[in-house]
């Protein structure tokens, strides 16, 4: 695990990284991966299966959801564990996934955010004797149970299908979009077309095609100005070019200038937290992510001037997010394709 840069700008927020760096860290969002392992109940296996073979591994896109693994995950079962006859027998519909440790996985979350809440809920149970880690962010894969038959429809509340599941990302989507700028009108005002397309971007994992209807509606970290600086050729740079002239005409599509910023908080085993998150602070300084935990978690995240032992960290996408970020450019940057800047809070050892 490692932790992405960003730069602090004091007094007026930052005019925002260049183009290259918006797209550099959305991609790498995007790119990342976890490992799964899913073996099938052994209690639930068709007849004549071949039980030495259930256990399927995957390298799953984070940005992506159980049921979009189904196809792939039915494709090795019929070849290699499944009898033919009885494996036809079986409704993908019907199937359901739970952790090792009997916890029902909820299938709308984005696969990243279950493996990073995972590693939360981890935090705050006795470390391993492997674990040498302060935070104890060890890369294994999760572990998951498939089960065939019998979902606990009462608890996932909707089938755990491809369809349910993209109409659970729309709304993900659009309720995002309204705690942004106050209002639906920019998905509401895309094309049939375009919201197909980017839930499409999302199934075949393209991010190109995401981000063409994306852009649409997630805030930019850079203004369009004529007067702005080129991008920096050296690779390495990848923080945001110094404050711009305040007294510049904002840009009503920039992260900096949204109405609030879509954030949810994350606890080990615990509820999830949402809250109205302006980009900036009544002074006019940026919002920072440690600003925002110390408001909302002050005891495992005391405010300044305190000198003690680290309590908690936050995590986003699987790194540790440094505490001086501004949320906004998280928002912009760093949020998930739901739309959703989701901070996950582990405790420190």
């Amino acid at each position: 695990m490692s932790a992405y840069g960003t730069t602090r700008h004091h007094g007026q927020p930052s005019a925002n990284s260049t183009p290259a760096s918006t797209t550099l860290f959305r991609r790498l969002t995007w790119e990342g991966t976890v490992p799964l392992e899913i073996r099938v109940d052994s209690k639930e296996l068709p007849a004549n299966s071949d039980r030495g073979l259930e256990c399927y591994y995957i390298q799953a896109p984070r940005v992506s959801y159980l049921p979009l693994l189904m196809p792939e995950i039915r494709r090795f079962l019929m070849d290699v564990v499944f009898d033919e006859a009885a494996g036809k027998m079986l409704k993908e519909e019907e199937w359901w996934f739970e952790s090792e440790e009997g916890t029902l996985l909820k299938w709308h979350w984005p696969i990243g955010l279950i493996y990073d809440n995972h590693i939360i809920s981890a935090s705050i149970r006795p470390p391993s004797q492997t674990s040498t880690s302060h935070y104890n962010l060890q890369v294994t894969p999760l572990k998951l149970i498939l089960h065939l038959a019998s979902p606990p429809t009462e608890k996932l509340l909707l089938s755990p299908s491809a369809e349910s599941c993209k109409q659970a990302f729309m709304g993900q989507l659009k309720e995002a979009d309204f705690i942004r700028w106050g209002n639906t009108k920019r998905m509401t005002g895309l094309r049939k077309q375009d919201q197909d397309g980017i839930w499409e971007g999302i199934k075949e994992h393209n991010f190109d095609d995401y981000w063409r209807v994306a852009s649409k509606i997630v805030p930019t970290t850079a203004p369009a100005r004529s007067n702005s600086p080129p991008p920096s050729t050296n690779p390495s740079m990848h923080t945001r070019p110094p404050p711009a002239d305040p007294q510049s005409a904002p840009d009503r599509d920039n992260a900096y200038n949204v109405r609030s910023v879509p954030v949810r908080l994350y606890l080990p085993d615990g509820p999830v937290m949402q809250d109205i998150v302006s980009p900036t602070l009544e002074d006019g300084s940026a919002h920072t992510l440690v600003h925002y935990l110390s408001t909302h978690l002050p005891l495992l995240f005391p405010p300044a001037p305190y000198s003690g032992p680290e309590l908690a960290y936050a995590m986003m996408h699987g790194v540790l997010v440094p505490p001086d970020t501004e949320m906004a450019w998280l928002g912009a940057c760093m949020a998930g394709a739901d739309g959703w800047v989701s901070v996950c809070v582990g405790i420190a050892r």
